[in-house]
């Protein structure tokens, strides 16, 4: 049996882990950041604004990359929290399946701010968006 291109061992490689970063777009750089950060870890990202292109349909585009991911981290703000897109990504991640990890992180808004669907989810303010990162590469490095 022949090796399976991309992979030395033969065996074909395990998918990355990916997690899918909702949040509204006048929050885009701080995004990006966490886009950077995640991957420095060793995991991928999904971000609509970077990864769709024109003609994509977006809902379609939305329900496959949250299939594809192990986790969303929501971005939630002033201007996010009831943003419909971020409030659909969301929701979508809460009915993907029982597994799908969802991560709230609180920028300028209290935890009142969290939507419903995903109050019980343990939160992160922007500060402590570090120890999400340790977490997040235990995750990874699984």
């Amino acid at each position: 049996m022949g090796k399976k291109p991309g992979s030395a061992t033969g065996r074909p490689r395990k998918p990355k882990y990916q997690v899918f970063v909702s949040h509204a777009t006048s929050d885009k750089w701080i995004a990006v950041v966490f886009c950077e950060k995640i991957e420095a870890v060793g995991a991928s990202t999904f971000r609509d604004d970077r990864d769709l292109n024109g003609g994509d349909d977006i809902p379609e585009q939305i329900r496959l990359q949250i299939k594809q991911s192990q986790e969303l981290v929501v971005l939630l703000t002033p201007d996010s929290v009831d943003r419909p897109w971020v409030l659909l990504e969301v929701g979508a991640a809460w009915g993907s399946r029982k597994d799908f990890r969802i991560v709230p992180v609180l920028y300028h808004v209290t935890v009142d701010a969290i939507p419903d669907i995903i109050k019980g989810k343990k939160a992160y303010l922007l500060n402590d968006f570090d120890e999400y990162l340790r977490e997040l590469e235990k995750r990874v490095n699984k």
